[in-house]
């Protein structure tokens, strides 16, 4: 078992590749994408014929040229250097949307940011049509105040 793992590395490698990239979809913070870079060049070492301790030190110096490199530029271009980047839902928060369904003071009701229905509280009772701007965020539920 030991002797087929170490004749197909590149099998490894791309699966180290495969889990770093489906970690950094969850961090989005550009840092383990650089593992997963630095297995690709793993892959490439594994598929040349390179030992184990070749394609580790290969790994291991991409990943950190990566670091280094790299991920301060997608910073800089991705993040635009805002220190506190909100991300999902906290994103909507002083966005504006239209009123697809009116919402009554106290109760629900619907609001369209870009395309995408999101369920609305409001103090006021709010008609179809209004513009409205996001104020907050509990769960799924945003409230909102006409502009």
């Amino acid at each position: 078992m030991i002797d087929y793992l170490i004749a197909n590395m590149w099998q490894i490698w791309a699966v180290v590749s495969i889990i770093c990239l489906i970690l950094e979809l969850s961090s989005g913070d550009f840092f383990i994408i650089c593992f997963s870079i630095g297995a690709v060049f793993g892959i490439i070492a594994a598929v040349l014929g390179l030992g184990i301790y070749w394609q580790l030190f290969i790994f291991a110096v991409f990943s950190l040229l990566c670091v280094i490199f790299i991920r301060p530029v997608a910073l800089r271009y991705l993040h635009k250097n805002e220190p506190n980047k909100p991300s999902n839902a906290d994103a909507l928060i002083g966005r504006t949307g239209r009123v697809t369904e009116p919402i009554a003071a106290g109760n629900s009701g619907y609001v369209q940011i870009d395309g995408d229905l999101w369920k609305a509280v409001s103090t006021i009772d709010i008609p179809v049509g209004t513009t409205v701007r996001v104020i907050g965020r509990e769960s799924t539920i945003i409230t909102v105040e006409v502009l």
